[in-house]
């Protein structure tokens, strides 16, 4: 199923490059990336970078990452989210993709208990490659598709580490105050009754898309909520999503020191260094407090309205009868849609007889190319999507609708 998995999201890129480079018009909404002509990263940043290369800082970096980007890490933290965390207690990587992996391999045996909720991101692959038992809970509508503690709590005795993502990729949902704390209390009452010398519960807490908030959503954390448990705690953190800066590739951990310097020593085998430019430059950059508001006031006005623009053009459809559906946004850069099409006609009179098929329509019939939950483990029949705004340009929006509303009025039951 692993391969299944992989191979589905490559196919449809495949396809999408085919199409495109045959002339026609294509919708993509399946990268989870930014296209810079649309999103640049921040100028300033931008600048630190040019300097750094024009300044010859081209040497392997520290190990554990360069001592003033840790300490630039520590003061942002402190600043936006109240978190206190030593140099010694922060981890910089390629991005967030190696400290996950390290966080896995250190904490994970084979036949270890790993927790995580589908659809989630890469927690199958992760929990695979280090043959761990894999506890997979099925996130629900009901629920904006975030794991609950109720669902959590019939698992927890004995697991080794469990995976949270808020805002997650791919829903763009995020865990309230409330279950947060209900979810953390578990994990704390699990390694109480665990005896001295036992292994603990961790707890890896994903939070890439934190700054990425709309509305009344708020981010909430683990440590904040409560303090008991930063020793059971190892964030992920980066720039890549705060600030549209995926291929720049600096990311953090914070963690317990005993934690920390367990995912050095793997990363110091596997070579995942963010470059010295990068480093040197997000070092200057985090702390310039006043060009990170500038830039996030704009950068958030900018997904949010892609984000809410097309909900509310998915509420007409859905007005008009169409099976279709879409969660308010919440959070990062996508949008948790439904297109519930199995067993309508295409014009043809050909029937859609599962959700491979209704996603291959509405490639074919709208441009309109979308990646299916089933890509984030959840079930192969899911008839929920994610859409991702990150390349999506303003002028694209009422067009690609246009085309979708007159796929839609083709079906027939």
């Amino acid at each position: 199923s692993e391969t299944l998995i992989g191979s589905e999201i490559v196919n449809l890129g495949n396809m999408i490059r085919h199409r495109k480079a045959k002339g026609e018009t294509i919708y993509n909404f399946t990268i989870g990336d930014f296209d810079p002509a649309v999103f640049p990263i921040p100028q300033a940043l931008e600048e630190e970078i040019i300097s750094a290369y024009r300044n010859h800082l081209t040497s392997y970096p520290l190990a554990d990452g360069e001592l003033d980007l840790r300490q630039s890490v520590s003061e942002f933290l402190k600043h936006y989210e109240g978190l206190e965390y030593g140099t010694h207690e922060i981890q910089i990587a390629s991005g967030g993709r190696p400290l996950i992996y390290a966080i896995f391999r250190a904490l994970v045996n084979p036949g270890d208990r790993v927790i995580y909720a589908a659809p989630s991101w890469n927690n199958n692959h992760y929990a695979h490659f280090t043959q761990a038992e894999h506890v997979v809970i099925e996130a629900t509508l009901e629920n904006a598709f975030m794991p609950t503690a109720a669902q959590i709590e019939p698992f927890i005795k004995g697991a080794a580490l469990l995976c949270l993502c808020t805002p997650q990729n791919p829903t763009g949902t995020t865990l309230n105050k409330e279950e947060l704390e209900k979810i953390c209390r578990l994990v704390l009452a699990e390694n109480a009754s665990r005896g001295i010398g036992e292994k603990k519960l961790y707890l890896l807490f994903d939070q890439m898309y934190w700054t990425l908030c709309f509305g009344k959503t708020k981010h909430y954390n683990p440590v904040s909520l409560i303090p008991e448990m930063r020793p059971y705690t190892v964030f992920v953190d980066g720039i890549s999503k705060a600030f549209a800066a995926t291929g720049v590739r600096v990311g953090w951990s914070m963690g317990p020191e005993s934690m920390i310097s367990k995912i050095r020593a793997i990363l110091s085998h596997v070579g995942a260094w963010a470059p010295m430019p990068e480093q040197k430059a997000t070092a200057r950059f985090l702390t310039n407090y006043a060009a990170i508001d500038r830039f996030h006031e704009t950068f958030k006005e900018k997904v949010g309205f892609r984000l809410t623009t097309i909900y509310n053009y998915f509420m007409r459809l859905k007005e008009c009868g169409h099976r279709v559906d879409a969660v308010v946004p919440q959070a990062a850069i996508y949008l948790t849609i439904k297109f519930d099409l199995t067993g309508k006609r295409k014009p043809d009179g050909t029937l859609l007889t599962n959700q491979e098929e209704v996603t291959q329509y509405l490639l074919d019939a709208a441009g309109l190319a979308i990646v299916p939950f089933c890509a984030f483990g959840a079930d192969r029949e899911s008839p929920w999507y994610r859409m991702s705004v990150g390349t999506c340009r303003e002028t694209d929006i009422e067009p690609m609708f246009s085309k979708l509303s007159a796929a839609l009025n083709a079906l027939t039951d």
